[in-house]
């Protein structure tokens, strides 16, 4: 009896704790901001997949040219690689949430003028092109902000369930967008598509424009943009975390594009009449839409039972096991039940990275690392896209997706097991332990140069050597232009490290960037110091000829 008892008990504890972590996916959305983002986020998504599906509709019936049509979704894509980091360094830079109400506006403003196009018969097929990619100019500066908000809206502990969330508004508006797009053009036009994409994003406009979010402007003043894109990328650059997650990023999205690209010929040879298969396709595309769905619910007990790397290999291979099934699929159940569970993988595996994108992330510098990451999945794809056809081209699909399959699991093996970021663990919470100096005399145009001075004994120099290349990572992720470290000739005891700074504000910049992981580096480096006092700190303008 006792041992009924505890099997019952033991039962009722392991519903407990799988309830509560069904729950926790749906975790943030009591809270009212991110709940609101939210919706928004749903509703932009939806309308990004109407006006791409009502485009590619337009521009066929304005031309018969398949080059013209294939460039409607070059046009749509085409601003995320163009304007990737700019976006992300404005978003850095400004208000995001005055930022953000922008984007909605220009992206209502743009749908505005394609629907007065179309209904006062002026649309031409280069005109719908300029037009898709102004609309796509909107979709690439969206993004950024909103990924930036997201950690400021959420605890760190419910920071993998709002990604989750995000990643469920992206699926279903892939399901409700086109659905929705195609039964408005069936029954009253493409202009009416473009209509309601401007009344909504009208709509979540001013729903932002109630949002009252703080936003505290630097006493330095705004960062010019091209300093703050090349610190974006110098960041990224020197954060081994995020050099990895960014190859595990293109990895992943490089093999799972087979299956996305490829999907049309796949439906066309599992249609029943042989041709066609316009409702195959969507079939399968809503089936790994719905898997992704599905896989969110999964998420906390796949986090809870899994460490990352392991999850990471789990849902590649899942998402391999997924693509050879569609590859040799003999019937289209067979290919559906793959697509969701291809869906399930790609959320796990995608949400996974995305969330160790923002944990490498310190705020300063959110949005640029976010853009970076975006511009990372859609090279991943594109590359992948290009590919797999040619392959696909030359031999089968169905070789394709089996080589795209297997060497997928082969090329993430590789990058878990030579990554650089293995125990790697960096707390990035914002630090006030470094206060800001104050210059004597009025600061000068041009470059500053500081060194600090150190005292280490000779039998720990080495060691010392190998710990100041942390210190010039730091340096060089705070803005830094420049690091060196010096060795004296005649005093064999004495290092200088050498630090040039931009100009007098970017140097004073560097202090507000700094984390709890700067803290403690410099307080391991102190610790090598063996002087009377402390490290000397000197620094100086670099004169200009």
């Amino acid at each position: 009896m006792a041992d009924a008892d505890r099997a019952s008990a033991q039962a009722s504890a392991s519903q407990a704790a799988q309830s509560k972590a069904a729950q926790a996916v749906w975790a943030p959305l009591t809270q009212p901001t991110f709940r609101m983002l939210w919706l928004v986020w749903v509703a932009a998504n939806t309308c990004m997949w109407m006006n791409d599906v009502a485009a590619a509709w337009l521009m066929t019936s304005l031309t018969t040219s398949p080059v013209l049509v294939a460039l409607v979704q070059s046009a749509s894509t085409l601003p995320v690689f163009l304007l990737g980091l700019p976006s992300g360094a404005l978003a850095d830079i400004l208000d995001r949430r005055r930022y953000f109400i922008v984007t909605q506006f220009w992206v209502a403003a743009v749908a505005v003028v394609l629907c007065l196009a179309v209904l006062s018969g002026y649309m031409t097929p280069y005109l719908l092109l300029a037009l898709t990619f102004a609309n796509g100019i909107g979709l690439a500066m969206r993004w950024p902000v909103f990924s930036a908000l997201i950690p400021e809206l959420v605890s760190k502990p419910q920071l993998p369930s709002a990604m989750a969330l995000n990643a469920v508004a992206m699926n279903a508006s892939r399901i409700i967008g086109p659905l929705v797009a195609g039964a408005i053009i069936a029954s009253l036009g493409s202009a009416w598509v473009f209509v309601l994409n401007a009344t909504l994003s009208v709509i979540s406009g001013f729903v932002l424009i109630r949002w009252k979010r703080q936003h505290t402007d630097s006493p330095l003043g705004r960062e010019r943009l091209p300093s703050a894109m090349r610190v974006g990328l110098q960041f990224v650059r020197e954060s081994p975390r995020m050099r990895a997650v960014l190859l595990r990023t293109i990895c992943f999205f490089f093999q799972t594009t087979a299956i996305m690209a490829l999907m049309p010929l796949v439906a066309q040879r599992l249609h029943a009449g042989g041709e066609g298969g316009a409702s195959t396709f969507t079939l399968l595309l809503a089936s790994m839409g719905a898997g992704a769905i599905i896989g969110a619910t999964l998420l906390p007990r796949l986090r809870q039972a899994l460490p990352r790397e392991k999850l990471i290999l789990t849902g590649v291979s899942a998402q391999a096991l997924a693509t050879i099934t569609v590859a040799l699929a003999p019937h289209l159940a067979v290919a559906v039940i793959a697509m969701l569970l291809a869906g399930i993988a790609l959320i796990s595996t995608a949400n996974t990275l995305g969330v160790a994108a923002q944990m490498s992330l310190p705020n300063w510098v959110r949005a640029r690392g976010m853009s970076i990451y975006q511009m990372s999945i859609m090279g991943g794809t594109a590359m992948g896209a290009a590919l797999w056809g040619q392959v696909a081209s030359i031999t089968t699909v169905s070789t394709s997706l089996i080589i795209a399959a297997v060497s997928g699991v082969v090329a993430m093996l590789l990058v878990q097991r030579f990554s650089s970021d293995r125990q790697i663990e960096e707390d990035l919470s914002p630090s006030q332990a470094f206060k800001a100096p104050e210059a004597t005399m009025a600061p000068e145009a041009g470059r500053v140069v500081v060194t600090i001075e150190y005292i280490i004994h000779p039998a720990r120099a080495q060691e010392f050597r190998q710990l100041m290349q942390e210190s010039r990572r730091s340096r060089m992720r705070q803005g830094a232009r420049g690091w060196s470290l010096l060795h004296s000739m005649s005093q064999p005891e004495r290092f200088v490290e050498q630090i040039i700074d931009e100009s007098w504000t970017e140097h004073l910049r560097r202090f507000d960037r700094v984390t709890a992981y700067d803290v403690s580096l410099r307080d391991r480096k102190l610790a090598f110091h063996v002087g009377e006092g402390p490290p000397r700190v000197t620094r100086y303008f670099a004169e200009s000829s």
